[in-house]
C-alpha cells in the first residue's frame, strides 16, 4: 500500500517507514548527533541541502517524524520546530515582511495574540483581528497590502470552530496565504489541507506527542512553502532536537486510539457539565447547543479531548474549583493522556490585555479541561466533587 492512499490510522503507526524494508530496526533510530561524516569536500558539497549534513539543517529522525505528519495531514511536506510557537513565529517571518499586513481571528491562543499584537509591530507588520465566526469582518479587514490569513480551530480556550471552505475560499479570492493553527483539532479529528487550506500547524507538545514529555511545533504544507519556511528555521536555529522527534514519532503511533478515547471522554464530560446547576455555559463542539455545531459536525470527525465551562459564581469560585479536583490535575497545557485543568486567565492568556480577554470572551470565571484517557465515570465523579466549592467560602480540602 503506498504512502498517500493509506487511512490516518496507519499512518500515525507507519508513517515513513518503508514497509518492503526488511532486517532493519522497528522503531526509527535516533541520530543523536550534531554533524556528520563526509568522505570528501565534494561529497560534502553535496550533502548540505540534506538531513546528513548538520542538525540544525536536518537530521534523518526529525525527517522520518516530518514525512509521516505530512501524510497525516495530506499536504506535500512538513518541517518540525522547537516549539509550537516556534512553528508559528518562524513560519510567519518567512512568508512577511515590513509593510505586510495580517488578518488574524481574535479568539487565539494568548501567546500568538501577543506576538501578532506587540511584536510584529517592531517589524513593520501590522494585524487588524476580526471575529472569530464574522466572515463579513474578515472580508471587510482585507486590505492591499494583506498577505496571510491566520486561524485557530477550535479555538484555545473558547472551542470556536472556523469554516474552513469559506476561509479558504476567502483567502483564495484575495489570494493570500492560510495558515491555521489545528492543535485542538489533531489530523485524526479534522485535516485542513483538504478543505484548501495552505499552511496548518500544530504544538506538537500537545497531542501529537501525546505524553506531556517533550516541547515541539510542526508545520505541513506544500513544496513551494515549505522552503521558505527552512530556509528561516535554519536561519533563526529553530529546529527539533533528534531525541525529540524520536519522541515524537512514538507519541504519533498512538494518536489514534489516545484521540479516539479523549473524544469519547471529552462529550461525556461535556454533557455532565451542560446539565449541572453549578454551571453557567459549556463550551464544546459536538454539543448539539454549540453555536457552530453543524460545520463542527460536517468537517470534524470528533470534537477534541478539551472542554471549557463558565462556573456560576466568581472567579475565585472557578479556582476554588480547579484546586479541588483530585484526577483532573491543575497545570497548563493540553492533549496529554492524564487529565489537565487550568485558568485561562492565570495560564494560556496571561499574557495579554484583560481588554483583548475580555473580546475573546476569555472571563475569570472560565475553567478549561483537558480531557484525557482515564475511565469516564471517574472523572465525572471528580467534577461533580470539585463543584460542591462553588460558593464556598474556602478550597475544600484535597486528599
Amino acid at each position: 500500500m503506498k504512502p498517500g492512499t493509506r487511512r490516518r490510522e496507519t499512518s500515525a503507526v507507519h508513517g515513513a517507514a518503508k514497509l518492503d524494508k526488511k532486517d532493519g530496526p522497528v522503531s526509527t533510530p535516533i541520530y543523536q548527533t550534531s554533524t556528520f561524516e563526509v568522505a570528501d569536500n565534494e561529497e560534502q558539497q553535496r550533502v548540505t541541502a540534506t538531513d546528513r549534513y548538520y542538525t540544525r539543517w536536518g537530521n534523518p529522525t526529525n525527517t522520518v517524524a516530518e514525512q509521516t505528519l505530512a501524510e497525516l495531514e495530506g499536504t506535500d511536506a512538513a518541517r518540525t520546530f522547537a516549539s509550537g510557537m516556534g512553528a508559528i513565529t518562524s513560519t510567519i517571518m518567512a512568508l512577511l515582511k515590513a509593510g505586510d499586513h495580517i488578518v488574524a481571528q481574535r479568539d487565539v491562543y494568548g501567546g500568538v495574540a501577543k506576538f501578532l499584537a506587540d511584536w510584529l509591530p517592531k517589524l513593520g507588520i501590522e494585524t487588524t483581528f476580526v471575529d472569530t465566526t464574522d466572515y463579513e469582518q474578515y472580508e471587510q479587514a482585507i486590505r492591499p497590502n494583506t498577505r496571510l490569513l491566520y486561524l485557530e480551530s477550535p479555538t484555545n480556550p473558547s472551542l470556536g470552530v472556523v469554516d474552513f471552505r469559506r476561509t479558504s475560499a476567502l483567502a483564495k479570492k484575495h489570494g493570500l496565504i492560510s495558515m491555521i493553527d489545528s492543535t485542538l483539532g489533531t489530523p485524526i479529528n479534522q485535516r485542513p489541507a483538504e478543505y484548501g487550506i495552505d499552511i496548518v500547524m500544530h504544538s506538537g507538545t500537545k497531542y501529537l506527542s501525546g505524553h506531556a514529555d517533550l516541547t515541539c511545533g510542526v508545520v505541513c504544507t506544500r513544496q513551494e512553502l515549505i522552503e521558505k519556511i527552512n530556509d528561516t528555521r535554519t536561519t533563526l536555529g529553530n529546529c527539533m532536537d533528534p531525541h525529540a522527534a524520536w519522541m515524537l514519532i512514538r507519541g504519533l503511533k498512538t494518536l489514534a486510539v489516545r484521540v479516539a478515547r479523549q473524544n469519547e471522554n471529552a462529550l461525556r464530560v461535556a454533557q455532565f457539565l451542560s446539565d449541572h446547576k453549578k454551571i453557567r455555559r459549556v463550551r464544546y463542539p459536538f454539543l448539539n447547543r454549540h453555536p457552530q455545531y453543524e460545520i463542527a459536525r460536517l468537517q470534524m470527525s470528533g470534537g477534541s479531548g478539551m472542554v471549557t465551562f463558565e462556573v456560576e459564581g466568581t472567579g475565585e469560585d472557578a479556582c476554588r474549583v480547579s484546586e479541588a479536583m483530585r484526577l483532573f490535575t491543575l497545570a497548563t497545557s493540553l492533549g496529554g493522556v492524564e487529565s489537565l485543568v487550568s485558568i485561562p486567565v492565570l495560564t494560556s492568556h496571561a499574557m495579554i490585555s484583560e481588554e483583548m480577554r475580555e473580546k475573546m470572551g476569555v472571563n475569570e470565571q472560565m475553567v478549561r479541561l483537558s480531557v484525557g484517557i482515564e475511565n469516564a465515570d471517574d472523572l465525572i465523579a471528580d467534577l461533580e466533587w470539585a463543584l460542591q466549592a462553588v460558593g464556598a467560602k474556602q478550597t475544600i480540602p484535597v486528599g
